[in-house]
C-alpha cells in the first residue's frame, strides 16, 4: 500500500502545481478550442495532467529502488518503455500538431520495447488457429504490438469528460491488481497500486471541477501501462485466462471497435476523423438534461455528471472478468453479453428510445 499512497500524494501535489502555474504555460498547455465535436469544456484548461502522473510514477519507482524490492529495476524498465507513447502524446498536447497515426506509431514502438526489454509477449489466445500462430515469434510480436497500442488508443478515445477515462482505468487496475494478488505476482500488484495512486491524485483535480485534463500524453501513458501489465500478467501466470484482459478492458476496447465500424461502414468516413456520436457524447447530449444552460458552471456540472454512467458500464465488464478470470469459456460468454448490452444501450439512446429512468432531469 505504500506505493499507492506515494503515488497519490506526489500526483496530487504535482498536478496542483501544474494547475496553479497554468498562467505561465497555458499558452502551450491549455486546450483553447471550445468548438470541436469532442469539446465539452467551458474555458481553456491545461491538458498536461499526464505530467503529474508520470512524476508520481517516477517518485514511486525511486522509493522502490531505495527499499529492498526486487521489482525496482523492473519498474524503471517499464517506465522507460512507456516514454515513446507518453512523449508523443505530450507533444500533441503542447503543439496540437502530432497526427493520430504518428502517435500510434510511437505507441507501437513502445510496445516493441516492452517485448524486447520485458518479454511482454502474447503466447496464448484461447482461440483455435491463432493459438498455434502465436507460437511463431513474428506473429506473437505483431499481435502484442497491435493489442497494446490498441488499448492505449482506446483509453484516449474514451477520454472525453471529467473523470471518465481516469476512473475507468482505476476500476480496471483494481481488477488487475486483485487477480495479480491471487496468483502471487507481487511486481504487478505493486505497479498497479502505484498507478492507481497516481491516477487518483490526478483525479482529485480533474473531477468534478475539470481544473486539468489527462491530455493525449496522460491517456496514452495510462493505456500503454495498463496494456503492458495485462500482457505481463497473462505471460507470467499460465493460470490466468488470456481472455481476462479482454473482458477487463471491455468498455474502451469495444467503444473503439464499434466507433471504427460506425464511421467506416455506417457513415462512410475515415475512422481517424473525430465525430460527436461516441456513446459518452450521446449520454451527455441526450440523457443529462437536468442542466441545459450555457454558463461555465452549468456546462462543467453536466460534463462531470456524464462520467458516472460510463463508470457503471465499465463495471459491467470488470466485475465478471474478476469473477471468472480463470475460465476462458465464461469470459468469452461474458464478452458476448457485454457487447450485446453496449449495442442495445447505444441504439436506444441514438434513436431517442432510452428508458426514462436513464434520463436525468431537473
Amino acid at each position: 500500500m505504500t506505493s499507492l499512497v506515494v503515488g497519490f500524494v506526489v500526483a496530487l501535489l504535482a498536478t496542483l502545481l501544474i494547475v496553479k502555474s497554468s498562467g505561465r504555460h497555458g499558452r502551450l498547455s491549455a486546450d483553447h478550442d471550445l468548438s470541436g465535436p469532442q469539446k465539452f469544456h467551458a474555458r481553456p484548461v491545461p491538458r498536461i495532467g499526464g505530467v503529474g502522473i508520470f512524476v508520481a510514477l517516477v517518485a514511486g519507482t525511486v522509493l522502490a529502488h531505495a527499499t529492498p524490492q526486487a521489482n525496482a529495476a523492473w519498474l524503471w524498465t517499464l517506465l522507460a518503455c512507456s516514454l515513446p507513447a507518453f512523449l508523443s502524446g505530450l507533444a500533441e498536447d503542447l503543439t496540437k500538431n502530432v497526427s493520430p497515426r504518428r502517435r500510434l506509431a510511437f505507441t507501437a514502438g513502445a510496445a516493441v520495447l516492452g517485448v524486447w526489454w520485458l518479454d511482454a509477449l502474447i503466447r496464448r489466445t484461447g482461440v483455435p488457429g491463432l493459438e498455434q500462430a502465436v507460437q511463431f515469434l513474428p506473429v506473437a510480436v505483431l499481435l502484442t504490438v497491435f493489442l497494446v497500442s490498441g488499448v492505449a488508443n482506446a483509453v484516449n478515445i474514451i477520454d472525453g469528460f471529467n473523470g471518465l477515462a481516469s476512473m475507468c482505468v482505476v476500476i480496471m487496475l483494481v481488477g488487475l491488481a486483485y487477480v495479480a494478488f491471487q496468483v502471487g505476482d507481487t511486481a504487478i500488484v505493486n505497479a498497479s497500486l502505484l498507478l492507481i495512486g497516481a491516477v487518483l491524485g490526478f483525479f482529485v483535480w480533474n473531477f468534478p471541477a475539470g481544473l486539468i485534463f489527462l491530455g493525449d500524453g496522460g491517456a496514452y501513458l495510462l493505456g500503454f501501462l495498463f496494456g503492458e501489465l495485462c500482457v505481463l500478467l497473462v505471460a507470467r501466470n499460465p493460470e490466468v485466462s488470456p481472455w481476462f484482459p479482454v473482458l477487463l478492458c471491455g468498455y474502451p476496447i469495444f467503444e473503439t471497435v464499434f466507433s471504427i465500424y460506425r464511421k467506416k461502414f455506417l457513415r462512410g468516413m475515415s475512422p481517424g476523423i473525430p465525430d460527436g456520436v461516441h456513446l459518452h457524447m450521446l449520454v451527455y447530449k441526450r440523457l443529462m438534461r437536468w442542466t441545459l444552460g450555457s454558463s461555465a458552471r452549468q456546462k462543467t456540472a453536466r460534463n462531470s455528471m456524464t462520467s458516472p454512467y460510463l463508470w457503471l458500464l465499465c463495471l459491467l465488464s470488470v466485475v465478471p472478468a474478476v469473477l471468472a478470470w480463470q475460465s476462458t469459456a465464461w469470459l468469452i460468454a461474458f464478452c458476448g453479453l457485454f457487447i450485446l448490452a453496449y449495442v442495445l444501450l447505444y441504439w436506444s439512446i441514438v434513436r431517442f428510445k432510452a428508458p426514462k429512468w436513464l434520463v436525468v432531469r431537473r
